[in-house]
């Protein structure tokens, strides 16, 4: 049985916003997608890159990423099976999103260290 994403459809307002935040809000989703597109594109690579992320965290917001056509699963037909995840084209247009939230924090990071 499916599990259905609590807020995954909520914009009474039709607000773009909101829309976005339905998609990739969240704690883990950006980071997830951002390491993904600087090739960290295994599980267990993706584990080590956010080290503060459960297992089952992790599995979920993959699961939803790729739910929402952000991400694909790759399986190759190896022993053992290795899966990997790339961007796909919708995924790449959400780039110069992150781009800007990432050159933002690191402005920030270096005014708080001057502060």
């Amino acid at each position: 049985m499916a599990v259905k994403r609590k807020n995954k459809d909520f914009n009474p307002t039709n607000c773009g916003v909101t829309h976005f935040m339905n998609k990739i809000g969240g704690k883990w989703k950006v980071l997830i997608i951002y390491a993904i597109s600087k090739k960290c594109n295994r599980f267990s690579m993706l584990q080590r890159a956010i080290p503060h992320i459960s297992k089952q965290m992790l599995v979920n917001q993959l699961r939803e990423l790729e739910d929402d056509k952000i991400i694909s699963r790759v399986i190759f037909a190896e022993i053992p099976p290795r899966v990997e995840y790339q961007i796909t084209e919708y995924g790449k247009s959400l780039a110069p999103v992150i781009d800007v939230v990432q050159q933002w924090g690191q402005k920030d990071l270096e005014t708080q260290r001057i502060s």
